[in-house]
């Protein structure tokens, strides 16, 4: 009697744990696949399955393009010596007459020594007016000066000299070696010049991305690209601003994966393979291979081609598939690209739950049968 009553003891504790158990739900690292496909349009969902094929990869192998605009790239060379507004000039201005318009009684030469270049980018020359000398070299306001006076008095010649100022400058910032207002000179005239000169990027080359804001214009270009395609190379300005980043973008791994984090990117495109890749890859004794997941939301257009509807209308929920044991997976792998902001997410082997609950269920009646002893000994005591 005493047999059945703990026998009795440990069935009725150890199915209260195991209710327990199913009820509260064993520990894991996201949803399984049917709980995703369970979220499918098709199943009163929000959002898109689509199995990776050749023709998914192809429709969806965007590469973020960056460059410079035409009002960039079109501008010609400046000076070694381009004044900017607030410089200050000196002007000599010889007159071949002893009664010159400038000079004093008995002189032939006037000596304007402190001349500011306004804001506007102007100096004023008595007879020969306003002049525009922002943006123009010594030389080029010599000739201007000249070709005013030339028609006052005969054959004046004229110097010019900067004498204040640092004349056209750029600010370099961000992950640069050297930040720092560097002036425009004959040998930095060029963007990959002046980097050059400021001691070169600071983060990987390839990940490297220069912005250049010149008044109400930006352009953005990879640092890469201004050796590979020369045109991005463009001429300085006074007043540009270089700032260079490294590439923000990024993408999160989740589930059975070798780290659950937000990984960056560290290369101009970047596969599903090699996004697995970054984290560890797979997780050997927990990982479902036929499970690989990308979640994205993908714009209007781009989803109306991969899903070969029209009736999309707007951003949309989709959520593309990989299966690695196909004979073809690793290669769709390798050939689909993850974008900024996706989540890969891998989900668990159904034999892991398994396992879990076989592992709690032992422990269970371990617990039940170590419950039941007591309770016995306690009853023949």
């Amino acid at each position: 009697m005493k047999f059945l009553t703990t026998r009795t003891a440990r069935v009725v504790i150890a199915a209260a744990l195991v209710a327990s158990i199913s009820a509260c739900g064993l520990p894991r690292s996201g949803p399984n696949k049917r709980e995703i496909f369970s979220g499918s349009v098709l199943q009163e969902g929000d959002a898109f399955i689509i199995s990776v094929t050749d023709r998914v990869t192809a429709a969806t192998a965007i590469t973020q393009s960056l460059g410079f605009s035409s009002e960039f790239i079109n501008a010609g060379l400046v000076g070694s010596d381009t004044i900017s507004a607030g410089d200050t000039l000196s002007l000599t201005i010889w007159e071949n007459v002893d009664d010159g318009l400038l000079a004093n009684q008995g002189a032939n030469a006037t000596v304007l020594s402190e001349v500011q270049v306004d804001g506007a980018g102007f100096i004023f020359v008595p007879y020969a007016g306003r002049i525009k000398a922002a943006g123009n070299s010594p030389e080029a306001i010599r000739r201007i000066i000249t070709e005013k006076l030339n028609t006052q008095t005969p054959d004046p010649q004229v110097l010019v000299s900067r004498v204040a100022g640092d004349g056209a400058t750029v600010t370099v910032a961000g992950r640069i070696n050297g930040r720092g207002i560097y002036p425009i000179e004959r040998p930095t005239r060029t963007l990959s010049a002046m980097l050059a000169a400021a001691g070169g990027v600071s983060v990987e080359p390839e990940t490297a991305r220069i912005k250049v804001v010149r008044g109400g214009h930006t352009g953005t270009v990879w640092y890469e690209d201004i050796f590979d395609n020369p045109k991005y190379d463009i001429p300085l300005r006074g007043g540009d601003r270089i700032l260079v980043e490294a590439d923000p973008r990024e993408f999160t791994a989740l589930g059975a994966t070798g780290a659950q984090t937000v990984v960056p990117f560290e290369s101009r495109t970047l596969s599903a393979l090699e996004a697995i890749a970054r984290v560890g890859g797979l997780r050997t004794n927990s990982a479902d291979p036929t499970g690989v997941f990308i979640f994205r939301n993908e714009g209007e257009e781009l989803a109306k081609q991969v899903l070969g509807r029209d009736d999309i209308v707007g951003t949309q929920r989709l959520v593309y598939v990989l299966n690695l044991t196909e004979p073809n997976g690793l290669f769709l792998a390798r050939d689909f690209l993850v974008r900024d902001g996706d989540t890969v997410y891998v989900t668990e082997a159904p034999f892991v739950q398994w396992q879990k609950t076989l592992g709690a269920i032992t422990g269970t009646i371990n617990s039940a049968d170590g419950l039941a002893t007591a309770a016995g000994d306690l009853g023949g005591s």
